[in-house]
């Protein structure tokens, strides 16, 4: 039996996959969270077998939460659920060392795919995902301007371009407020953007974050 913790902050979104997987003879879902502090806890206390988890959450989000959770153990597996395909979401997550990366319409069939070959030891991406990966390292022109970023300026974005004040993102990352802004303004110079309004509209273009 392969013990799945889910991690998204949509209740429905929630009881959906649970609902799916638990019609699967092989999978169980042992528990879930609603954002990425309390998944981390979870499974640092109920050590899951694969993390099915939503790219973007309150909080600390998917990509920090990846970090924390492969600092406590590097062989957890994660599996990145998200609504956003376009890099660099899919490569900073790879890079962090997600085992997968599917869309939120994957069909059942490919969820339990997935699961059953990151539980031992493969990895699993979406085509459209993989297909999107391979066509960017053949044609280096249409590089994505947030490649550059590091994973940390990457997460302050995400962070900013949702509205989180400072002193919140300081609070949340552990990090001093002076530090943060280090690296916003550190991510305006590499992104040519002259604020937090500009960077939102940049974000919004380039589809690493939904329209409000």
């Amino acid at each position: 039996m392969i013990r799945v913790l889910i991690v998204d902050d949509h209740d429905l979104v929630r009881m959906g996959i649970q609902r799916l997987l638990n019609d699967l003879s092989n999978i169980e879902v042992i528990a879930e969270a609603d954002n990425g502090e309390d998944a981390v806890n979870i499974m640092r206390q109920q050590s899951p077998d694969v993390i099915l988890m939503d790219a973007e959450m309150p909080g600390i989000g998917g990509l920090e939460a990846t970090r924390r959770m492969l600092r406590y153990n590097p062989d957890v597996k994660i599996i990145i659920l998200s609504a956003h395909v376009e890099d660099p979401l899919p490569s900073k997550f790879l890079e962090a060392g997600v085992r997968g990366y599917l869309t939120k319409g994957a069909s059942t069939e490919q969820m339990a795919q997935a699961i059953q070959q990151v539980n031992v030891g493969q990895i699993h991406i979406a085509p459209e995902i993989a297909q999107q990966l391979a066509l960017k390292s053949l044609n280096k022109e249409s590089e994505n301007p947030f490649d550059q970023l590091s994973d940390r300026e990457m997460q302050v974005m995400l962070m900013i371009t949702k509205g989180i004040k400072v002193t919140e993102i300081s609070d949340t990352l552990c990090l001093s407020p002076k530090t943060v802004n280090s690296y916003r303004y550190r991510l305006f110079d590499k992104l040519g953007v002259e604020g937090d309004v500009e960077l939102t509209h940049m974000a919004l273009r380039y589809h690493l974050i939904d329209s409000l």
